[in-house]
């Protein structure tokens, strides 16, 4: 069965909030992106909620957007879960319209590697709280942002976390849990 995959990238108090903004590309070394490439081509389709579709389109979608890994970003197959999204031209997503868990789960069940979402939004949280999350990939940066929409999860959600690994680059922490069942 494949695994849902959530990477969040977060300031050291919890801001998760639109990482470009953030600066975040100032802290990542070339190890760093080497292992989010190892993530990107370890899953065969990412996951997507509308905003955080939109702005990944707007970042890539145009081809001026070059870390190491944009081209593994343009060519995944993208599922979108959106009641509202009309038309998605970046990537050739399928749009999903009806129940989240359901079809993700159905996702889970058929064959092939890995499945991920990148960043924390309401997709990441309503599948966790239906526990289709099964990992969670926490990347720390070094600074602190003071406002910004946190890493947090809402009631319900309740969730306990094993962790798997640690890795240390040069300036950020990544932080790899799985979530027991």
């Amino acid at each position: 069965m494949r695994k849902v995959i959530e990477y969040v990238l977060a300031s050291a108090d919890g801001v998760t909030e639109d990482p470009v903004a953030m600066g975040v590309g100032n802290y990542q070394d070339a190890a760093y992106l080497r292992d989010g490439l190892g993530l990107l081509e370890a899953c065969d389709a990412l996951l997507f909620g509308r905003r955080t579709y939109e702005d990944f389109a707007n970042l890539y979608g145009g081809g001026t957007h070059k870390p190491m890994w944009a081209d593994r970003l343009n060519e995944i197959p993208k599922y979108v879960f959106s009641s509202t999204l009309e038309k998605a031209d970046w990537g050739d997503p399928t749009i999903i319209r009806g129940d989240v868990a359901a079809e993700v789960a159905r996702l889970k069940q058929q064959d092939g590697r890995n499945l991920l979402i990148l960043g924390h939004s309401l997709l990441g949280e309503t599948l966790l709280r239906e526990q289709l999350i099964d990992v969670i990939d926490l990347a720390i940066y070094p600074f602190l942002m003071g406002k910004g929409r946190q890493f947090y999860f809402r009631a319900g959600q309740h969730a306990t976390l094993r962790l798997a690994a640690v890795k240390a680059f040069s300036k950020v922490v990544k932080l790899t849990y799985e979530v027991e069942r």
